[in-house]
């Protein structure tokens, strides 16, 4: 699948292949990826136009998803209704539309006829629908056609001009087609380059969208205004374009793609004229109107804003009743797995107590000589300290300062206290001995 596309006025040669990359068996075409990009730019531009012809764009998204339904079969039953004899001995291959053969007409048409009947479903207005639509459809279609600049198709007759261009793909068809094209009054050279026609299409495509984005549409009088400009214009630039192919679509010896052109200029100018006289008449007609001036456009839009903000809401709190449902399972597999913080709670709990363990004995006993009196070793009768007043079985407390500070301190201490006694024991030999008096 891989050609050399020539410019020999330019000087250009540029290696193509039809593929952009392979995923397994499954080959995805430049023209697939050019179709996605091309919808994502049309639907963009009718999300920022579509309030301002009176319709949400949530509240459209709908009609212009159908439509490109409707766009899709179109195309493709278009372009078969003209080719019939290549399916006619073999239907199965109508459903074949990798292998190519769709038409941008029957594209368009099927998008209309599609689109206006899901607005009626859902009871929304077409012609304010095609005016916010119909400027990126033409956008789409400029992005598009670049896929046929990667299949090397949909170019045109010999030319001189600088950016003619050739490959064996063109040389080929040129080739099998040369008497074909000669009986519809077509001469052919297959050895010289061809206009690249898909360039001219999407050049004034893109010309008539910045036409109908920036000048028309933000001007717009009444309703189908920006409509009647997209067909008039498309009509034009097709009809001067298609005059130049070599795979037009024939009925007997007339250009299909041409002959309608032709017809939908004419017919979208003389309404376009047609209404301009009426809008200026002292007597203006209701239909000569805009729909995004209307209550019940106002009222939709904030009916369709009100659901939006619903369904966030019941979005919301389904989100967090989700949470809540799972919080107690959490809570519950903490509790039968600790996990690393109790283990390291327990890490730091045998550390502790390694430490306290490994502390000097001295220590302890300091600890001990501060919060409690040194005691006798000698043993009191329960006679010796019920005779002993209540107030004096309480020893007196001892000043922190003068604790001892080491164990041989602590010791000496405590062998001071039995050779003296206890100030109880004191006491009471004192009032054992007889008085002089006795």
């Amino acid at each position: 699948m891989t050609d050399t596309l020539t410019f020999p006025g330019l000087g250009w040669e540029l290696t193509m292949n039809r593929v952009a990359f392979s995923i397994g068996d499954f080959a995805v075409y430049w023209y697939g990826i050019l179709f996605a990009v091309a919808f994502l730019a049309g639907i963009s531009y009718f999300h920022l136009r579509a309030k301002k012809a009176g319709i949400h764009p949530y509240d459209g998204l709908d009609v212009i998803l159908w439509a490109i339904v409707g766009g899709l079969i179109g195309a493709r039953a278009y372009f078969v209704a003209f080719q019939w004899d290549m399916y006619k001995d073999n239907l199965m291959k109508i459903f074949a539309v990798r292998e190519g053969g769709i038409a941008m007409y029957g594209g368009v048409i099927g998008a209309i006829l599609v689109g206006g009947i899901v607005c009626r479903i859902k009871k929304l207005p077409l012609r304010p629908m095609m005016d916010a639509a119909l400027p990126g459809l033409l956008l789409a279609q400029s992005i598009g056609r670049w896929g046929n600049f990667f299949n090397m198709e949909a170019f045109g007759t010999n030319t001189t001009l600088p950016w003619g261009m050739t490959s064996r793909t063109i040389q080929n068809y040129l080739t099998n087609m040369q008497a074909t094209l000669a009986a519809q009054g077509v001469t052919v050279d297959p050895s010289l380059p061809v206009h690249p026609t898909f360039f001219y299409e999407s050049v004034l495509d893109l010309a008539g969208f910045l036409v109908l984005a920036f000048l028309i549409a933000p001007r717009r009088k009444y309703d189908g205004q920006v409509a009647l400009w997209y067909m008039a214009w498309y009509g034009f630039c097709r009809a001067m374009v298609e005059g130049l192919r070599t795979d037009s679509l024939m009925w007997g010896s007339f250009r299909v793609s041409q002959m309608l052109g032709i017809i939908l200029f004419i017919v979208s100018t003389a309404l376009l004229l047609f209404c301009r006289a009426k809008l200026k008449s002292d007597s203006r007609p209701g239909w000569l109107s805009l729909y995004a001036q209307t209550e019940e456009s106002i009222q939709r839009i904030q009916r369709v804003e009100q659901e939006i903000r619903e369904e966030k809401s019941r979005k919301g709190r389904k989100t967090g009743e989700v949470a809540q449902a799972e919080q107690p399972a959490t809570e519950a597999a903490g509790e039968e797995n600790p996990g690393k913080e109790n283990s390291l709670d327990a890490s730091s709990e045998e550390l502790v107590g390694e430490t306290s363990e490994a502390e000097p004995i001295a220590a302890e006993e300091e600890i001990t000589g501060r919060e409690e009196p040194a005691e006798d070793d000698t043993a009191k009768s329960p006679e010796e300290e019920n005779a002993m007043p209540p107030a004096e079985q309480v020893p007196p407390e001892q000043d922190s300062t003068s604790a001892p500070e080491t164990a041989q301190e602590v010791e000496s201490t405590c062998d001071t206290a039995q050779e003296e006694g206890t100030p109880a024991e004191k006491k009471t030999d004192e009032e054992n001995k007889p008085s002089a008096k006795e």
